[in-house]
């Protein structure tokens, strides 16, 4: 679980209401399902207008990234790879053929497969490189899905806040209305603001964070499947991944 991130809506949302209450205001104030309902829902209309049906699944998905992060295990894969390697000298390529099909990770299980197969260098990274991009663009979509919400949840508040002023206007003459109207108008700006600066921005920044993270990592995989096809010194295969971690 990422620690950070539970802190960071706690936090987030201890502000908000902590300064609500700090001027002397009520929390139940704060708390306007018709203004939920007008910015929530309208974003996700003009998100989902604008969103193939695909794309929008795996945003929903990738969600859960936030908390619970996809787990990244940089230097016991290094160790790995350079296991690899060394059977690959005293066994040859075709002595990795077990291994490929034990491995736990799709991506390097490609990788082991083709090195088997005996493709040549060049054609192993092309293969995998295309797979990876592809990879990383349709996840970088979905975390996008994040960031349109951010920037329509703003302007779905002013929406909110123009339409709660339109019931003021309308009944000037029963005070009694008129508290209502106005608690819509300006509680359905806050929602708009706060959900796309305490969440959903922060939400997309997150998770392009994470896929820059995978990709930077499947291509730490990369280099050493293709190092190993090159016949490569394992030592030296270590070092240059190595670098990928610092």
């Amino acid at each position: 679980m990422d620690i950070l991130s539970i802190i960071g809506i706690v936090l987030a949302l201890a502000a908000i209401i902590g300064g609500n209450l700090l001027e002397g205001g009520h929390t139940a104030s704060l708390m306007q399902f018709t203004a939920f309902f007008i910015v929530f829902g309208g974003t996700m209309g003009a998100v989902l207008v604008q969103t193939p049906l695909d794309v929008f699944m795996r945003g929903v998905k990738m969600v859960m990234w936030v908390l619970f992060p996809p787990r990244i295990e940089s230097a016991a894969t290094i160790d790995k790879i350079v296991n690899w390697s060394n059977i690959a000298r005293k066994e040859g390529l075709l002595g990795l053929e077990a291994l490929s099909e034990a491995e736990p990770d799709q991506f390097a299980r490609k990788g082991l497969q083709l090195l088997v197969d005996g493709s040549e260098p060049e054609t192993i990274r092309n293969i995998m490189d295309v797979e990876l991009g592809v990879r990383e663009h349709h996840d970088t979509q979905g975390a996008r899905i994040f960031e349109a919400m951010g920037g329509y949840s703003p302007t779905i508040g002013i929406i909110g806040a123009v339409m709660g002023l339109i019931h003021v206007m309308e009944n000037l003459a029963d005070p009694s209305k008129l508290g209502g109207g106005i608690a819509v108008a300006f509680v359905a700006t806050i929602y708009g603001v706060g959900f796309a600066n305490l969440f959903f921005l922060p939400i997309a920044n997150k998770l392009k964070g994470i896929v820059h993270h995978q990709t930077q990592f499947g291509e730490m995989i990369i280099a050493g499947i293709v190092a190993i096809a090159e016949g490569e010194n394992p030592r030296n295969i270590e070092t240059k991944l190595r670098g990928y971690i610092g």
